[in-house]
């Protein structure tokens, strides 16, 4: 018994230490310094949330640049025990788990690259992110978007490409990572564009 007190005494301690005030601490210094991160860097326009710049949405239409493919899934609305696709279902964030020699995946890959037209065609345009809800693209693969997008919104080529130099991240340092095209914002500065 004159173990057990102590012992019971540290777990509950540690308990309220480091999983409830830490994390509280944490959470208020991260909302002071950081409050648009610290709230899920969320974008808005005319008052409502259209997005989050972490989180990839699906756009399809010839207007948008698209996104790299998502390998999310969601539950079958027919079985509940089979899974659908559900392209960019942030509630399903997870790799399709399908290896460099699925069938599945080879077949799906040869499909998005016949589907580009040109080769090479960038990687991120054919395959999909570890967590399938990646919200960036790389410059190669919006570059290759730039005459569809141009053509469908009746924009000059030179516009388009001109958002798109405008809406490119550099590496963190110029060497960290790699330049990268967040899709969401390119797409909203395209539909203020004029």
């Amino acid at each position: 018994m004159s173990v057990l007190r102590p012992a019971v005494t540290m777990v509950v301690g540690f308990t309220l230490l480091l999983g409830i005030a830490a994390p509280a601490v944490f959470t208020q210094v991260a909302g002071a310094i950081m409050p648009a991160q610290a709230g899920g860097s969320l974008i808005e326009r005319n008052g409502q949330v259209v997005g989050s710049a972490l989180i990839g949405q699906n756009f399809t239409g010839d207007r948008y640049f698209h996104p790299r493919p998502s390998a999310t899934s969601g539950a079958d609305p027919q079985d509940s025990s089979k899974t659908v696709d559900a392209p960019y279902n942030a509630a399903a964030s997870a790799a399709s788990q399908r290896g460099p020699t699925s069938q599945v995946l080879i077949d799906a890959v040869k499909e998005r690259v016949a589907a580009a037209g040109l080769t090479p065609v960038p990687v991120d345009a054919v395959t999909a992110s570890g967590s399938g809800l990646d919200p960036d693209i790389s410059p190669e693969n919006a570059a290759r978007q730039v005459a569809r997008v141009a053509q469908a919104r009746n924009l000059p080529v030179d516009r388009v490409r001109a958002l798109l130099t405008a809406n490119t991240t550099a590496p963190v340092l110029w060497l960290l990572g790699a330049a990268r095209v967040n899709v969401l914002r390119l797409n909203l500065a395209l539909d203020d564009a004029r």
